[in-house]
């Protein structure tokens, strides 16, 4: 069964392709949507893990691309940044499983089989959740108090204290 991998985080890709080569796979790996289009047309993949989040492009148009494949490959997408808009509009591609990094092999090779991961031990709390936003939103703004504030429509010092407390546990 040949895999593709389409993710821009190096470390996580290459741990991936290791733990799908011992699953016997035969594996092609992608750093972005236009290398994982240039892999489809080398040779069509049977499955598919997708970042959703990527430099160069979206995920989702990666999903789209295997999709319309003569012989649609199975997609799981991938991601760090997780809403409910980005895990319909996956499925609605044709995605048939959307998983939260990080996941490990034994859960995205479950989903990619349509079997259901195993379920998650701890669910982050609100103050986590709210804590990874706000990082999330900072980072989108290239580490910009003042940015980052006007777009959650809050004060930029309410937005610092935020920031600065260590954070919450899950």
């Amino acid at each position: 069964m040949r895999i593709l991998i389409v993710d821009d985080d190096e470390p996580f890709r290459l741990a991936l392709r290791n733990a799908f080569l011992r699953r016997g796979y035969d594996v092609s790996l992608a750093a972005s949507p236009a290398e994982a289009e240039g892999a489809m047309r080398d040779a069509a993949p049977h499955y598919a893990v997708v970042d959703l989040r990527m430099p160069g492009g979206s995920g989702l148009d990666v999903v789209r691309a295997l999709r319309a494949l003569a012989q649609p490959a199975q997609v799981v997408v991938l991601t760090g940044y997780g809403t409910i808009g980005t895990a319909v509009e996956a499925i609605r591609l044709g995605a048939i499983n959307y998983l939260n990094k990080p996941a490990d092999a034994d859960e995205i090779e479950a989903a990619l089989q349509g079997k259901r991961p195993p379920p998650m031990s701890d669910v982050p709390s609100l103050d986590r959740q709210e804590w990874e936003y706000l990082n999330r939103i900072l980072a989108d703004c290239n580490g910009n108090i003042s940015e980052a504030a006007r777009r959650l429509k809050m004060h930029r010092r309410t937005l610092q204290r935020k920031l600065q407390k260590h954070p919450p546990k899950a």
